[in-house]
């Protein structure tokens, strides 16, 4: 005896769709160019594979039962997604990869992210299209151990892996925030270690899986508040739970609004270099790596993902200027 793998085929499946849409095995074995009893032989075949009656055949139309309904429903999602992946499969035949990953380093735009995954869903590639969001040493280490395709946002000081190709997309400036009800808010000149170490710090957990991490700007016995992203870093100090270092293009809309105040600190400020980096060489690169490294190939594009705000409003002087100065 058959077994359900023996017979249900994608033309099985499409024979039993045209019975069903056609209401007869007569009519139905017409349009099939087949005998009659052709047709129910196979149907029978299934049948008893199944041990289940598909259709209703006391009258003289075809009628699913509720089995026959559930199977076809089951056998056009099945058939569909064959359909699917054929198309895949001639698609990646052209140099596509099945899925390409992005590491992106919690200090970068995630609009701009998103902007550029619109643009790349627009090729209509057959790539599955992961993102994800990392921390510190875990956007390098996910490239690195082979769970992303690209990274972006990488510290440069920390690029010493002679297997990755690196490029700069240009520095990130840090700056010293809290609320404007935080004790700190209130103390004159610059703030000294001492100050700083006297008061709960907030600090984006490591990303990184092996190790115990890095950490910036903390300090020995300070009380600390660990969050899992910079947005929520960001938001903490809003509600003045702690004090910390923000990029630059995050904190500043909230400093010219008052809900932050920028306090001066008594060493040097915090800038760091930041790129991108990837696995491999260009020459048998896939076409989704080759579209990503292309977008951050523009200087417009590099400098979105790092301080959108400043681009826009740069955009936006620039059309004012234009527009005063036209004839």
């Amino acid at each position: 005896m058959q077994t359900p793998r023996d017979v249900l085929t994608p033309d099985t499946l499409a024979l039993l769709q045209r019975i069903a849409r056609e209401g007869s095995f007569a009519a139905a074995a017409r349009s099939l160019g087949l005998v009659p009893s052709a047709l129910t032989y196979r149907v029978r075949q299934v049948e008893d594979a199944l041990d289940a009656l598909l259709f209703d055949r006391s009258s003289r139309q075809a009628r699913l039962t509720t089995a026959g309904a559930e199977l076809l429903r089951e056998g056009t999602r099945l058939l569909d997604d064959i359909d699917a992946v054929a198309n895949r499969v001639r698609r990646v035949a052209t140099g596509w990869e099945p899925q390409f990953t992005v590491a992106v380093d919690g200090l970068i735009e995630r609009v701009t992210v998103m902007e550029l995954t619109e643009s790349f869903f627009a090729q209509t590639p057959p790539t599955q299209l992961k993102l994800r969001d990392e921390i510190l040493t875990g956007t390098l280490e996910a490239l690195s151990s082979g769970q992303a395709d690209l990274a972006i946002g990488v510290q440069i000081e920390m690029a010493n892996n002679s297997a990755l190709h690196f490029r700069p997309l240009g520095p990130v400036e840090f700056l010293y925030v809290v609320a404007p009800h935080h004790p700190l808010a209130g103390v004159s000149g610059l703030l000294t270690d001492a100050d700083l170490r006297s008061h709960r710090a907030v600090a984006v957990a490591d990303s990184v899986q092996r190790g115990a991490g890095a950490t910036v700007g903390l300090f020995a016995g300070q009380d600390v508040l660990t969050v899992p992203s910079m947005q929520a870093k960001l938001d903490a100090q809003l509600r003045g739970l702690g004090a910390g270092a923000i990029p630059a293009a995050m904190a500043r809309s909230y400093l010219e609004a008052g809900h932050l105040v920028e306090k001066k600190l008594d060493r040097p400020p915090r800038i760091y270099q930041v790129g991108y980096a990837w696995r491999g060489g260009t020459g048998n690169a896939g076409r989704a790596l080759l579209w990503w490294l292309q977008q951050l190939d523009s200087p417009a594009t590099r400098a979105a993902l790092l301080d959108r705000p400043r681009i826009a409003a740069a955009a936006a002087c620039a059309t004012a200027t234009a527009s005063a100065t036209a004839p």
